[in-house]
């Protein structure tokens, strides 16, 4: 009677997460589907002439594959569903997002593989108008955020008096400031600095950075056997100078 009750308790338990890992999935069926945005230079980016993707995540993306022995597919994604594709299985795996509690409620996050700051980004002739982060926050300021963006939460937090206007993919924040529908928009200081350079009358706000921030893939939550393998994998290339020849290679430098 005891085994039996035993038995009985077992049968409602979770499976665990090595019973039906995605790894096995992806070695069964040859193809490693990633789910990435295509709208983050130089992370992710697609070729509107081409639709195909290139930039820093996407070679560590095909490195993987080609490191698995499989074929990569990449599914678009936006980010106000990015963490949704990863819980309802659409991919396997994301290229690298930040790092968020409220995104590690639902899913898992590898090691993390690169660090950045967020910066302010105004025009470049308002400069003398919003000289600090303090400037900005003003009821008479409009902040623009990118709708499923760490950015977007953490400009409620530095920015509490102004006015935040959330865009929605595939429009983007900085854009909304180039048009001058908003005094300012935050980002990685990976993204602002190419931003600046292809748009010259952008310009980052000269007091420094805030909130450093770790960029991970995301993979399906409890799935420790699939999240062991990469971050396995991760330490392994890190070992072999794979993302030092990649940072250089993209002219990256993470904090």
């Amino acid at each position: 009677m005891k085994k039996l009750l035993i038995l009985a308790l077992f049968a409602f338990l979770p499976l665990t997460s090595n019973a039906d890992s995605n790894l096995d999935k992806i070695k069964s069926s040859g193809v490693l589907k990633v789910g990435t945005t295509g709208d983050w230079d130089p992370m992710t980016m697609k070729d509107p002439a081409t639709n195909k993707y290139k930039g820093f995540d996407i070679d560590v993306m095909n490195e993987l594959a080609k490191d698995m022995g499989v074929k990569i597919e990449f599914v678009p994604a936006e980010w106000k569903t990015i963490v949704s594709g990863i819980t309802s299985e659409r991919y396997d795996i994301s290229t690298s997002v930040t790092k968020t509690p409220k995104r590690a409620e639902v899913a898992g996050f590898t090691d993390t593989y690169y660090k950045y700051a967020t910066v302010p980004l105004v025009l470049k002739k308002n400069l003398k108008k919003f000289p600090t982060w303090d400037s900005l926050n003003n009821s008479k300021v409009t902040i623009a955020t990118t709708l499923g963006t760490s950015q977007e939460e953490k400009a409620k937090e530095f920015f509490p008096k102004s006015k935040l206007n959330s865009i929605e993919a595939p429009a983007r924040d900085f854009q909304e400031v180039l048009a001058g529908r908003a005094d300012g928009n935050i980002t990685s200081s990976t993204e602002a600095n190419k931003l600046v350079i292809k748009y010259p009358q952008l310009a980052i706000v000269p007091d420094g950075g805030k909130n450093p921030a770790f960029l991970a893939m995301m993979v399906p939550k409890g799935d420790n056997k699939w999240n062991s393998y990469v971050n396995d994998w991760i330490k392994n290339k890190k070992s072999s100078g794979f993302f030092t020849k990649l940072l250089a290679k993209y002219n990256l430098k993470s904090l």
